[in-house]
């Protein structure tokens, strides 16, 4: 992994980013409206942010439900302890399965913790089956039902 260097962000930075967290659509004349600053220097903000890569990418947020995809479920697996050259493996595989939508690589008792979105109950424990208890490098899973998810605020901003 390499090592990066942290950027200092000011006061208009920081606004920036929360405007554009809570909707990326937003114009730059609109943005530079409420900081205050004129579209050029914002436009070269903006583009600041993303030269050093505080911005990777701007993106949107789809309601699963509404798809049809109503359960969210949180997974968190073991790998077996012979099975450890077979991560990065079974990360790649896990992250282009259907109902996939986040994959987290932890430390601690569990290794990976999946979260999937699908119909319902019995697709989670299809999911389970078809992916993880039949996979010989797979441990041991524990699945928890997800009630309610929403995205809480940037503290840094």
């Amino acid at each position: 992994m390499h090592q990066v260097n942290p950027v200092e962000l000011d006061d208009i930075d920081r606004g920036l980013l929360r405007m554009l967290t809570e909707n990326a659509r937003r114009t730059n004349n609109s943005l530079a409206e409420e900081l205050g600053i004129a579209p050029s220097t914002c436009l070269a903000r903006l583009n600041a942010l993303r030269s050093a890569g505080v911005i990777r990418r701007f993106t949107l947020e789809i309601d699963p439900e509404v798809l049809g995809h109503a359960l969210e479920a949180l997974i968190f697996v073991k790998i077996r302890p012979g099975a450890r050259h077979l991560m990065s493996a079974f990360a790649e595989e896990m992250r282009a399965k259907p109902g996939v939508t986040q994959l987290f690589f932890l430390g601690g008792a569990d290794d990976f913790l999946i979260h999937v979105a699908v119909r319902d109950s019995k697709d989670v424990r299809q999911f389970v089956l078809d992916n993880l208890s039949a996979n010989p490098a797979v441990a041991t899973t524990q699945t928890s039902l997800v009630f309610e998810h929403s995205q809480g605020a940037v503290p840094w901003l």
